[in-house]
């Protein structure tokens, strides 16, 4: 049967985060190390900075023994409450707002962009005289 343990939030551990009153958190368990501060091997400093805050990647890039990582169970004075995950709010987009969306677009490069149509048409226009008056000539 699994142990019941206390529940506290990151913002509960964040507020013991003084020498006196000195909680972290690592993997996920809440450990109050205030009364080890003096007994650290890396010295109080250590702690005090990681202090109120989730401490798991300082834990485990200072590489701590399996004798420290069984020493510090008895520090462990609860578990870190998971929230929930809050569940991120749809946009809710209609399809004549899309299309006219698009339409809107359509039109604006077609007036930005009206030079090179009207190029085209003169040169077509221009040639087929040039070639109907050639035509005639001959």
């Amino acid at each position: 049967m699994p142990t019941l343990t206390k529940l506290y939030t990151m913002e509960e551990a964040s507020q013991h985060n003084t020498n006196e009153d000195c909680w972290v958190v690592i993997d996920g368990k809440v450990y109050d190390v205030s009364s080890y501060l003096d007994e650290h091997p890396g010295g109080d400093d250590v702690l005090v900075r990681a202090a109120g805050k989730d401490a798991t990647d300082e834990f485990e890039d200072a590489g701590h023994s399996k004798t420290a990582r069984e020493e510090m169970e008895q520090f462990c004075i609860g578990e870190l409450e998971e929230l929930p995950t809050p569940i991120p709010e749809m946009e809710i987009v209609s399809k004549k707002q899309d299309l006219g969306d698009l339409h809107q677009k359509i039109l604006n490069l077609s007036k930005q962009y009206w030079i090179a149509p009207v190029a085209a048409v003169g040169l077509s226009v221009t040639v087929g005289l040039l070639y109907l008056r050639k035509k005639q000539s001959i």
